[in-house]
């Protein structure tokens, strides 16, 4: 409940309190014991004043003391004000205010979210009201009211608890979506990037191409074959990329091996600093591997992130490749494994 409608609820419940203490202080006729009348005034008044201003560590609901105390005042006021008047006085607008009064301290604990205290104060009014007057005096004279005052507030609290669940709810899936259009954004911007890159690379390595008619030299023919692995680590390359892999890569190819780079969403779900750490960790065994053959795969699993191996053969894969290198890098850094 926001503080506005708190302070407005609050000021009607205290307003309203006050309306039933000037009722039960105009009296027509002199109580029988008017100290047992006017301690039932002052302990409404009190009990009232606590229950809607004292607050449960401020989560803004009732205390269980004070809702203890409240069931204790609602059974006793019936009682207090009953004896302090004659039989025939009892049905008189001074003796019967505490129909109403009660009543509203019951919507105040529904309003408070204590609705069983509530509805056990409403229960104790009826049982006590219809004794002291009988039924269907205390039904005309404001049973009825109080109970439809319970009622209304039991619902507007639904309504209300409702009401809030679904703005929490929207504004979850409105964030949810705001973060999808910032990571869409993030990998529209990355594309682009990409697509820049791949075109400032094969760019003036197929301008040369056009204009010789095919005709390249070596030094032309091995810049073509490095373009060609680099728009191709730029497709398959993925979230394993960055400047200093890249140059890596570079170095290996340009050594005379062949570097393989497949990214099957084995970063998804790493945070991006563990990223960067990944990154590194690969440029740095690129930079130490002397395999002909090197393959960096990233594919989804619990644990590894990436994994790459490097081979003494050539070209095309064959059984007898050694193994020269195996390296796994983790998806949490204290878990790396290296062979």
């Amino acid at each position: 409940m926001s503080l506005t409608v708190r302070s407005v609820a609050t000021g009607l419940a205290l307003g309203f309190s006050l309306y039933f203490v000037a009722r039960g202080m105009w009296w027509i006729e002199q109580p029988l014991v008017p100290p047992l009348l006017l301690g039932a005034l002052a302990l409404y008044l009190g009990i009232m004043v606590t229950a809607t201003l004292v607050d449960d560590d401020g989560q803004r609901r009732m205390p269980l003391w004070v809702t203890i105390a409240v069931v204790a005042v609602a059974v006793a006021i019936p009682t207090m004000v009953s004896l302090a008047f004659t039989p025939v006085s009892r049905l008189a607008p001074f003796a019967t205010w505490y129909i109403g009064g009660v009543g509203l301290l019951g919507v105040v604990c529904v309003v408070r979210r204590r609705p069983i205290c509530g509805w056990a104060v409403l229960l104790s009014l009826i049982v006590s009201s219809m004794a002291w007057m009988g039924p269907g005096n205390a039904l005309r004279l404001g049973l009825v009211g109080s109970v439809v005052w319970m009622v209304v507030a039991q619902l507007l609290v639904w309504m209300w608890a409702r009401a809030v669940r679904d703005t929490e709810r929207l504004a979850g899936i409105q964030q949810q979506v705001s973060s999808w259009h910032a990571a869409q954004q993030v990998r529209q911007r990355e594309r682009r990037r990409r697509v820049q890159y791949a075109l400032a690379v094969a760019g003036p390595v197929l301008s040369r191409v056009v204009t010789t008619g095919g005709a390249l030299d070596e030094q032309e023919r091995m810049q073509a074959r490095l373009a060609e692995g680099q728009l191709r680590d730029e497709l398959r390359g993925g979230d394993l990329l960055n400047d200093e892999v890249r140059l890596a890569i570079d170095a290996v190819r340009r050594s005379g091996g062949t570097v393989t780079v497949l990214d099957e969403g084995g970063l998804e779900g790493v945070p991006e600093q563990r990223r960067a750490q990944i990154r590194d960790e690969l440029a740095a065994a690129l930079h130490g591997a002397g395999s002909l053959r090197v393959i960096i795969r990233a594919a989804r699993h619990p644990q590894t992130a990436l994994t790459v191996v490097g081979r003494a053969g050539g070209g095309a894969y064959a059984d007898d490749d050694a193994v020269e290198l195996w390296l796994e890098i983790a998806r949490d850094a204290a878990s790396d494994t290296h062979d």
